[in-house]
């Protein structure tokens, strides 16, 4: 079923996650969606999608998620980020970026990016990735 979708956000950009898979339901429903555990429960709450979630990221669910996209278990990454986060944890998301780089995993960091990749799931503009699995 569909592709495997990572979503991770700053804590400052969890409404905007919401809102964004809010909007995309429809496609986000057609795939197999993986969280950290706070944002994952906060997608749950608004879309009635199932997400298969991590721990919260700072108990660890970061590092599951990173564990998932070395082994290419993730086919796309949305990391809503916030550039202005001072938060010490940023070394496991950018840990993150850097195996999503090693793996060819294309991954978007805001919200025009994680537009462009949703809608070119959608047309199946990514299905190269099943050849990686």
């Amino acid at each position: 079923m569909g592709m495997n979708i990572g979503l991770v956000a700053h804590e400052s950009k969890k409404k905007l996650m919401q809102n964004f898979c809010i909007a995309y339901r429809g496609i986000l429903g057609k795939n197999v969606l993986y969280a950290t555990g706070t944002t994952g429960r906060l997608i749950e709450e608004v879309t009635n999608l199932s997400v298969k979630k991590y721990l919260p990221g700072h108990l660890g669910g970061v590092q599951q998620l990173c564990a998932d996209v070395e082994s290419n278990q993730i086919d796309v990454m949305i990391f809503l980020s916030d550039p202005m986060s001072t938060n010490a944890r940023d070394i496991s998301i950018a840990n993150i970026l850097k195996q999503c780089d090693l793996h060819n995993i294309p991954i978007a960091t805001n919200l025009a990016t994680a537009e462009i990749l949703v809608l070119a799931l959608e047309r199946g503009d990514l299905d190269w990735r099943e050849m990686y699995r």
